[in-house]
């Protein structure tokens, strides 16, 4: 099973491809599909590891994408979230997820959840619930 990594510094997202003794080795998920090491000082994370907060109780980003497909019948977001204002995020997002948490769901956590979104979608992912699924043994963290 393919493990969808985010990290921080780096744009875009990440497909795990090998461990190495002190690092991951993992491959770009956009056009160039560039391989890399990220080291453990490199804060990586797992997409399964990610949550949504909401005004009830926080949900597994899979289930907040799986939404964002839905909604979208399985093509790219049809907001540009690039350039949409800050009311245009909300409204949209309320859509997605009517009970998502205003106070600490912010405009830049709802622009990265689209461009997430968009990468799976052009890279065929589009299975989120199974593709993001944690198996036992495929912890990240455990490289430290």
């Amino acid at each position: 099973m393919k493990t969808i990594l985010s990290i921080a510094g780096k744009p875009g997202l990440y497909k795990l491809v090998s461990r190495g003794k002190s690092n991951l080795i993992v491959e770009a998920l956009d056009e160039t599909h560039k391989r890399l090491p990220a080291f453990a000082t490199d804060r990586v994370t797992s997409l399964a590891d990610i949550a949504m907060f909401t005004t009830e109780e926080d949900i597994p980003l899979a289930n907040v994408l799986a939404k964002v497909r839905d909604k979208e019948q399985g093509k790219k977001a049809s907001i540009n979230w690039r350039k949409a204002s800050s009311n245009e995020l909300v409204a949209y997002f309320s859509e997605v997820l009517p009970t998502f948490d205003h106070d600490r769901v912010h405009n830049s956590d709802i622009k990265k959840l689209l461009q997430w979104y968009d990468i799976l979608i052009n890279n065929g992912i589009t299975d989120f619930e199974e593709e993001m699924a944690p198996t036992d043994g495929d912890n990240v963290d455990d490289r430290k």
